[in-house]
């Protein structure tokens, strides 16, 4: 059995800054996370990613339809208030008993500009051998996101606590990233402002 790639997406956020309701927000025409679903179902469906897990707080109804009807299995995590490292623990856990998941990628279901070829980018380099690999957006002038990390890093998650994501241990435990050079930017949205920004990007 071949090895693959699968999402975690991190969606059980408490959208604070945003006031409230952001993965459901509009943008352009659409709930801003949808489009993160939506860009997950094609990688499946072209074979980039085996599969996907969402992680979600509980009873979300709204979020647990976007994601249901994209293909991902649903977590909830009812405790997502205390910060997105419950929610990544939660994830890769829901991925353990999947023997043929060998990498994780750490999608953030509030970046709705996440691209198919950037996906297919990240697992190319895993399947070369990178164990760690994250891209590096012509646009942006620091590395982003999604971050995969081949299953033997996995462990690494029980030293999160809580606002803590892998990110914060990239240099140390983790070692480096291997960047792969990509095209245009993937910001994510915190703020309203935030929206009305991509927003006003057109495209």
């Amino acid at each position: 059995m071949t090895a693959g790639a699968w999402a975690v997406v991190l969606a059980a956020g408490s959208s604070r800054r945003f006031g409230g309701g952001k993965l459901t927000a509009d943008f352009r025409g659409r709930p801003l996370a949808s489009r993160v679903a939506t860009t997950l179902a094609e990688a499946m469906a072209r074979g980039i990613l085996a599969g996907g897990v969402a992680v979600i707080p509980a009873g979300d109804t709204a979020l647990a339809w976007m994601f249901d009807t994209a293909g991902l299995r649903l977590v909830e995590n009812p405790e997502a208030a205390s910060g997105i490292a419950g929610s990544v623990q939660r994830g890769l856990a829901a991925l353990g008993d999947v023997p043929d998941a060998g990498a994780a990628l750490m999608v953030l279901a509030d970046q709705p500009l996440l691209r198919v070829e950037v996906l297919s980018r990240l697992v190319a380099a895993w399947r070369d051998g990178a164990p760690l690999v994250r891209p590096r957006y012509t646009d942006d002038p620091a590395p982003g996101h999604p971050l995969l990390l081949a299953r033997a890093l996995w462990p690494h998650a029980a030293a999160l606590q809580g606002d803590q994501g892998f990110a914060s241990l990239l240099g140390g435990v983790l070692g480096e990233a291997r960047e792969v050079p990509v095209s245009g930017r993937n910001p994510d949205v915190d703020t309203p402002d935030d929206l009305a920004r991509l927003e006003a990007m057109g495209g």
